[in-house]
């Protein structure tokens, strides 16, 4: 192993944690997508570099990446959100081993995407949203000139400061819609007060 090798392996790992551990796991606590984006990650770099190193060319190693590109998990459903860093779990790995780019303008191109890849999960640019799916019976208030009435029964039920509301399915033999509702993404001391005001009103 040359010493380049070295120095974009050490690079490659230390934008991986800052990219997996310092936004996605950050933001959104699932274990599981980030150790296996990291460990996915370290896979693809070694495995390019390895190639590249033997005299492949680059267009085989985008076509590795492409292969990569369209791999999905079996076992359960990936959300756009797991599929973007998957995205640029695999694009950072694939810049690291076939990049030219000396170590220094590597660093801090790995470190712009990072960047912007932290400042988009924050509520800088967009507002912060949560969307839930819920199962509504008072099929009269679907209608749109009753929007606000269904608005106001649902934050009563629910405690969240909703947005927006979609219809998605309605069964009129059933009397019942699928709606999906957006609400500002709320921190987990604002869940607890939201809960306990429930319970009051439930004990009274």
């Amino acid at each position: 192993m040359n010493e380049d090798f070295i120095i974009r392996l050490f690079i490659h790992l230390l934008v991986s944690l800052l990219l997996i551990r310092g936004s996605y796991f950050h933001f959104n606590r699932h274990y599981a997508h980030a150790s296996a984006f990291i460990t996915f990650g370290c896979g693809v770099f070694i495995v390019t570099a390895m190639l590249h190193n033997t005299q492949i060319s680059m267009g085989f190693a985008f076509g590795l990446f492409a292969v990569f590109s369209m791999l999905r998990y079996r076992t359960e459903s990936i959300s756009v959100k797991e599929m973007t860093y998957l995205f640029l779990t695999i694009a950072l790995s694939l810049l690291n081993a076939v990049a030219t780019l000396d170590w220094l303008p590597l660093l801090a191109t790995d470190l712009f995407i990072v960047a912007v890849a932290f400042v988009l999960e924050t509520s800088l640019i967009f507002d912060k949203q949560e969307e839930r799916e819920v199962d509504y019976d008072l099929i009269d208030n679907i209608r749109p000139e009753n929007q606000r009435r269904l608005i106001a029964d649902l934050k009563a039920r629910t405690g969240w400061q909703i947005s927006s509301v979609d219809i998605l399915e309605v069964d009129f033999i059933r009397d019942r819609a699928r709606l999906r509702v957006s609400f500002p993404k709320t921190t987990k001391s604002q869940r607890d007060n939201v809960c306990q005001q429930a319970s009051s009103r439930i004990g009274s």
